[in-house]
């Protein structure tokens, strides 16, 4: 869908220049530089001779048939070369000109009558507001970008949102000696964006490895549908700047509070199987790693160094990381011990210790390489003894050569001026100055491993009274009410499957008392307004009340206190409920993002939840391997296995819980925030029970949906 732009047999420049130091100008040199492979075509107005080659007033007027037009002109003429490309039957576009929806209302417009044309045409465009196109590929050689140096071969696709930091990031790259397949960098994404490089290079042999940097995602729904595809694949190593703020500051509910910034990008990347990356230079690191090494078969890390300090630092930082040091075999260790010194240390990490020559480097590698319990190797080097350093990264790469199917990295605490005589020489083991960078690279390597062993998950359906939901709403609504009570609240997560605790509804003290004697002490006491959400701040919850005269007394006294305050007039009644003991307390809920749609939260419950903050966001719908993941991400997991001797929690009851909700917000998506807090796990039976429940909605919406 994007050969014509990627893969072109023929490029015409339109708005080619003899100006030196313009982009018309450094364009047209950069493909001639690059040597691509088919016929070039300046445009001008005026004609004439640009660079050696003929150039022609208009499109219309070249000789021969031409797939991709590289626009930059005005942008007030980028429409009318449009029409003229469109009449010549070319169907790629990059439109290099700016102009456009970055510079306010008007630019918009001309945006949106770009965009039409090109799909009206049957054209794919990149751009407008961008650097350009690459494809190194011997077979098209294509530089249509106006980035500072010619890029280097390599096995990356890179898509960037931002012209000038692409630009900047591939003359990086070539410092780092990665090079890489095909660069787009998208600018205002009109047509072509980040989701159509993606599906582009899914099948495309050429890129083994993508690379994004983006400040909005486009579709997110989109998004992931292919992500998560391609993920499983190779992988998507992402970038992603700017906020995606949820509202949180105008949130009533606990989940609505917390879901600010962008953990919504980070939660949508993260069931993508994108590896998220916070900087230039983690993104470019873990870039190299993948660039050189394959994915292992397991987490099981071997260290091989010639400095005692490094090997401990290293192992913690495996251990820290979560992986697993290599258990070397006996055998392994015998042979290690035939060729090193009787000062060297055998056990991994492997000490070779600083008088270590080259030749034991190569034997250690080659040792421990064929251990079968091993599945991933760090090589340390410090400069001991007069030893070249570029010397020992030879040795290195030369065994790396025999045996390919393990990931290998070396760390070279030496000066950078190793690094540098790198550049531009055939590297082929990622090489960091420090342990912490090596570990993390093999951390990622081995994130992918796992993503590709995860099971794809499926989206279950419960059996749920959405009518009976839908009437509970409906009546809300009918007095203009968007918070729903907490008895209402309580009502829908009950119709949807929610274990809830056993209840009653009382508006008098005596019915309060009747509720009590049929439910059984002890019991809680909770107040349901229409006016007042948070219930504690208020002391609207009265728990383990075990008479009727103390329920009567906390009931007058509750009354008494909302009078006070000037809160009795919303005062809808007093919920009785079974009283559930637990010490464990968890938090679910769901929150909107502007652009990401509901969100699912999940984690440590009860009066600290805001302070805690020990939660994890999923974008819905949820997977059952999305509820899982979220279940064992929060540190709280370990109190749900059954911490001290307690109970453990019915996980499996935890994960439906999250799926009925998700299943909830999917009926209902004017959803705007739930929350069920505390979610309380029962020191009796494991399972977890609703104990109180919030819920809003979006009132124009949920009006419209509901009629």
């Amino acid at each position: 869908m994007l050969d014509k732009i990627m893969k072109p047999r023929s490029v015409a420049v339109v708005g080619a220049s003899t100006k030196q130091h313009t982009i018309g100008s450094d364009i047209l040199k950069r493909l001639q530089e690059y040597a691509f492979c088919g016929p070039i075509y300046p445009v001008n107005p005026k004609g004439g001779v640009i660079e050696g080659l003929q150039a022609y007033p208009s499109v219309l007027d070249i000789p021969g048939d031409v797939d991709l037009a590289i626009i930059i002109v005005n942008s007030r003429f980028v429409l009318q070369t449009i029409d003229q490309c469109h009449e010549k039957g070319i169907l790629g576009l990059c439109v290099i000109s700016a102009g456009f929806k970055e510079t306010g209302a008007e630019g918009a417009r001309l945006e949106a009558e770009l965009l039409e044309r090109v799909r009206r045409y049957g054209m794919r465009c990149v751009g407008p507001n961008c650097l350009g196109v690459v494809n190194t590929h011997p077979g098209v050689r294509l530089d249509g970008c106006f980035a500072e140096t010619l890029p280097e071969r390599g096995n990356i696709g890179f898509v960037s949102q931002s012209g000038a930091l692409g630009g900047g990031i591939l003359n990086i790259l070539k410092d780092l000696n990665l090079g890489f397949s095909q660069f787009i960098s998208i600018g205002n994404q009109a047509d072509v964006n980040a989701e159509t490089a993606l599906e582009y290079w899914e099948n495309e042999a050429d890129v083994d490895q993508i690379l994004l940097y983006m400040e909005s995602i486009h579709d997110p729904a989109n998004f992931r549908r292919l992500a998560s595809r391609i993920s499983k694949k190779k992988p998507i190593l992402a970038l992603k700047a700017g906020r995606s703020a949820a509202g949180a500051s105008a949130a009533s509910s606990h989940t609505g509070s917390l879901a600010g910034a962008d953990l919504a990008a980070d939660a949508l990347l993260r069931q993508s199987g994108v590896i998220r990356e916070f900087s230039l230079r983690d993104l470019f690191a873990t870039a190299k790693v993948f660039a050189n090494c394959p994915i292992p078969k397991g987490d099981r890390v071997a260290i091989i160094t010639n400095s005692g300090g490094p090997g401990i630092m290293a192992t913690d930082a495996v251990c820290e990381q979560g992986m697993t040091m290599a258990q070397l075999s006996d055998d392994t260790k015998a042979k290690l011990r035939a060729f090193l010194p009787a000062a060297a240390s055998v056990k991994n990490p492997v000490d070779m210790i600083a008088s270590a020559p080259i030749e034991h480097y190569k034997q250690t590698m080659e040792t421990v390489l064929a251990d079968p319990g091993v599945d991933m190797v760090i090589v340390i080097y410090l400069p001991f003894l007069g030893l070249r350093d570029t010397d020992v990264a030879r040795a290195v790469m030369d065994v790396k050569a025999a045996h390919p199917e393990k990931p290998i990295a070396g760390v070279f605490m030496t000066k950078n001026e190793f690094f540098s005589a790198l550049a531009g020489t055939d590297v082929t083991v990622p090489f960091f100055m420090y342990v912490e960078e090596a570990v993390d690279g093999f951390e990622r390597l081995n994130e992918q491993r796992r993503w590709i062993a995860r099971p794809e998950g499926r989206i279950p359906v419960f059996d749920a009274d959405r009518e009976g939901a839908a009437g509970i709403m409906k009546a809300a609504l009918a007095e203009g009410r968007a918070q729903l009570t907490t008895r209402e609240s309580i009502d829908v997560l009950s119709a949807y499957g929610i274990r809830v605790c056993g209840s009653g509804f009382a508006r008098t003290e005596d019915e309060a008392a009747e509720a009590a004697g049929r439910i059984g002490y002890p019991v809680v006491m909770k107040m349901t307004s229409k006016t007042t959400s948070h219930k504690t701040d208020v002391g609207g919850v009265r728990v383990n009340i075990r008479s009727e005269e103390e329920l009567r007394a906390q009931y007058r006294d509750l009354v008494a206190r909302l009078e006070t305050r000037g809160l009795l007039d919303g005062l809808e009644g007093v919920i009785i409920q079974e009283m559930v003991t637990g010490t464990r307390e968890m938090v679910c809920g769901i929150a909107t993002d502007p652009q990401y749609g509901p969100m699912m939260m999940f984690g440590l419950g009860g009066v600290f939840i805001e302070v805690m903050k020990d939660v994890t966001f999923r974008i819905a719908p949820l997977t059952d391997q999305d509820a899982a993941d979220m279940v064992r991400s929060v540190k709280a997991f370990k109190l749900l296995e059954g911490a001290r001797g307690t109970k453990p929690a019915d996980i499996a009851r935890i994960e439906e819980t999250l799926l009925r909700l998700s299943q909830l917000v999917a009926d209902f998506p004017f959803v705007d925030e739930l929350d069920i807090n505390p979610l309380m796990i029962s020191e009796k039976t494991g399972e977890p029970v609703a104990v109180d429940g919030r819920i809003k909605v979006r009132l124009e919406e949920a009006r419209a949906a509901l009629g």
